[in-house]
């Protein structure tokens, strides 16, 4: 953006439009927690007094797929859950990201048996993986950044007004 005054003094704010439409999505992601263990009850710590994740424009926490735009899987996944997320995920309107928050979510963690999938990221795409078990609210706030930062570069943070149809 560039930061220019009028002869009024007014100031003026020029920009372009794929700028824009990154910056406004970068600083309002809509977050929806699929928090299944600890790593669920750590998440509730960022989104409270504490840490506020709401600083950071991701404070719309909302518990319908059609609504959000970020989905934050925070804990151990299921083999059973995993057609689940899937079908959330499909849900979400585009565009739409993914963190997988723990080493549960990213790895299975300590769990190496048949019944937890090893991964999120075997089912859908992941943006961002959170270390730790549980990772620390400083190191979710610290991945929501790096999303941040990835939208504002992306070309996934831009659509064009009228996409030509071949």
């Amino acid at each position: 953006m560039k930061h220019q005054q009028n002869d009024s003094g007014i100031p003026i704010f020029t920009t372009k439009h794929k700028e824009f439409l990154a910056w406004a999505r970068k600083n309002s992601l809509w977050p929806y927690p699929f928090g299944t263990a600890c790593c669920g009850v750590e998440y509730m710590s960022v989104v409270g007094p504490k840490y506020d994740i709401s600083r950071f424009g991701a404070e719309v926490v909302r518990f319908s797929p059609r609504q959000c735009d970020l989905m934050i899987v925070a804990g151990t996944i299921t083999e059973k859950m995993a057609p689940v997320i899937k079908k959330i995920y499909d849900q979400m309107a585009e565009p739409k990201w993914v963190m997988a928050m723990g080493a549960c979510a990213s790895s299975g963690g300590f769990y190496r048996a048949y019944h937890v999938l090893q991964g999120v990221d075997r089912v859908i795409p992941v943006d961002i993986y959170v270390a730790g078990c549980p990772p620390t609210p400083e190191a979710v706030i610290a991945g929501l950044m790096t999303l941040q930062d990835k939208i504002d570069r992306d070309a996934v943070g831009a659509v064009e007004l009228h996409p030509t149809v071949t």
